[in-house]
């Protein structure tokens, strides 16, 4: 009885869109997004210049695209790092678990919002990408701060997500890698403070 042969299948090849955010977010996020242009991204994914402007239409949409993915990647990352605790005070906790991830990585670069909306025209796409993970996050805060028991979860949200910021910018600035285990320290007793307020 004859046996069918199976071609072994092979992994298909990357759409050019996300070739093309693939070399986005390796070039953008090392060296900037006004340093790093047209040219070298379409080099560097291999695809034809066409390709990026069918695709996105121009610089500043790729650059949306570039933030938009980073956004889904972070806030998968640190939901998978929520959901992993049960107890509230915990939950809030892990996003600066999360963060403090990523401090090791040889390839930090700081936060790639701050970077991109500094070089962005004010109202445009790019500042507009930022301004929706900064909602996102402090939203995610916000919402953690009141499951935790917090008398005002907006002002608790708000200020959390100031030690965030400043963890961010002190590994990226100082090489203060420990800057992870502070900002986790100063949540800590601005969270127990704002809770045992309420008992």
């Amino acid at each position: 009885m004859e046996t069918a042969q199976h071609t072994p299948a092979h992994p298909a090849k990357p759409s050019a869109r996300e070739r093309l955010l693939t070399a986005a977010n390796e070039l953008f996020y090392a060296e900037g997004v006004r340093s790093v242009g047209i040219d070298r991204i379409i080099e560097h994914a291999g695809v034809a210049k066409a390709s990026l402007y069918n695709t996105f239409g121009g610089k500043e949409q790729l650059v949306q695209a570039y933030l938009e993915r980073r956004h889904e990647n972070i806030s998968a990352r640190i939901t998978r790092a929520v959901d992993s605790y049960d107890a509230p005070r915990d939950r809030l906790l892990a996003v600066f678990e999360a963060q403090s991830a990523t401090f090791g990585d040889p390839d930090y670069h700081g936060c790639a919002f701050i970077s991109a909306s500094a070089e962005a025209v004010p109202g445009g796409l790019v500042e507009q990408a930022s301004d929706n993970y900064r909602g996102w996050l402090r939203g995610l805060f916000t919402r953690l701060a009141e499951d935790a028991g917090a008398a005002d979860p907006e002002a608790l949200g708000r200020q959390l997500q100031f030690i965030y910021d400043g963890a961010t910018i002190a590994v990226r600035m100082d090489h203060n890698v420990a800057a992870g285990e502070t900002s986790r320290a100063m949540a800590t007793a601005l969270i127990d403070a704002a809770v045992a307020g309420e008992r």
